[in-house]
């Protein structure tokens, strides 16, 4: 059975006008990371996984094909597997086929953006794994993560790819407090988190040699001149990603090469950049066990299970609502 809800923002375009206004009249100037993602930056994300150096998807991999099984016996069984930001569900089918092989599996809710993939997984998911029930919703989680569907039994929801990383303390703070709202008796959050680790690995695995991570990075700009009309001449900026010790996490940014004006005829904005000047698009936090526990307690979660890869590079952490 698929059923599948779309819930997606008519006002979409009026949404990125605001926020590239904000963010382009912001000191430091920084734009949203989701603007990464139309259909050449959601490929090039995909070569970025595949690098040497970048090990995040390999290790959480590693973890959910190792210890799916165990994850889900501290989990309760789950009888429902809703995923935030599914995509095509490719590390989630560990999940599934485990849940189905200690006989819980009942139910997948894919949480995406994308109409088109959440339709072709639902098709191939109900072929996989005969007698599932697929109950997608098409949304912009952020903005409408209490439109989840309840569904019947123990429920684990997940949140992979440590993507909680790219909200800042308060946004995550506020994120975690509505999953925990969502938690009913019983249920969970699989969260996925990259863990610390030395600065020279962590900002090799954000300007890999082959240079694919600066071409995604600059391809926000081609976003930008593509929607909004703007003239940003991608050879004048340069990627910069670099690991601030303090706030433990990586800062990407993009520095401009020389004095320039863009202008955005889409929104009649003009932005002045001087040489050197950087502007941010994306942040991504980096935990330890003991942080990544205050977080929870902050959000009215507590830790119930830790599961890392054998190199220590990446966990999974499981939560429920604090007793």
């Amino acid at each position: 059975m698929i059923a599948i809800d779309v819930h997606l923002d008519a006002d979409a375009a009026a949404t990125m006008v605001r926020d590239v206004r904000a963010g382009l009249s912001s000191y430091p100037k920084e734009l949203a990371p989701k603007y990464f993602y139309d259909e050449r930056g959601s490929r090039l994300f995909e070569r970025i996984t595949e690098l040497p150096e970048y090990y995040p998807t390999r290790a959480e991999r590693e973890i959910l094909s190792g210890r799916a099984a165990e994850i889900l016996a501290v989990a309760g069984s789950p009888a429902t597997l809703v995923e935030l930001g599914s995509g095509s569900a490719a590390k989630t089918r560990h999940l599934l086929s485990a849940m189905r092989e200690a006989g819980c599996l009942e139910t997948y809710v894919p949480v995406d953006i994308s109409e088109e993939i959440t339709h072709q997984t639902a098709a191939e998911l109900v072929d996989e794994y005969p007698g599932l029930a697929v109950r997608g919703l098409v949304c912009d989680f952020e903005q409408d993560l209490e439109r989840i569907p309840d569904g019947e039994g123990v429920r684990m929801i997940a949140f992979l790819g440590g993507t909680i990383g790219n909200l800042y303390p308060r946004q995550r703070h506020a994120f975690l407090e509505r999953i925990a709202a969502l938690l009913g008796p019983g249920d969970q959050l699989l969260l996925g988190t990259d863990l610390i680790k030395d600065a020279d690995r962590l900002e090799a695995a954000y300007d890999d040699a082959a240079g694919v991570t600066a071409e995604f990075n600059k391809n926000v700009l081609e976003v930008l001149n593509r929607e909004l009309g703007a003239d940003f001449d991608l050879d004048r900026f340069e990627h910069v990603a670099r690991y601030d010790a303090e706030a433990e996490r990586m800062d990407i940014r993009l520095r401009s090469l020389a004095d320039q004006e863009v202008r955005l005829d889409g929104i009649d904005m003009d932005v002045v950049f001087a040489a050197g000047e950087e502007m941010r698009t994306e942040i991504s936090a980096k935990f330890t066990r003991e942080r990544l526990e205050s977080v929870y307690a902050g959000a009215g979660l507590e830790m119930s299970g830790w599961f890392t890869d054998a190199a220590g590079d990446y966990a999974l952490s499981l939560a429920r609502v604090a007793a």
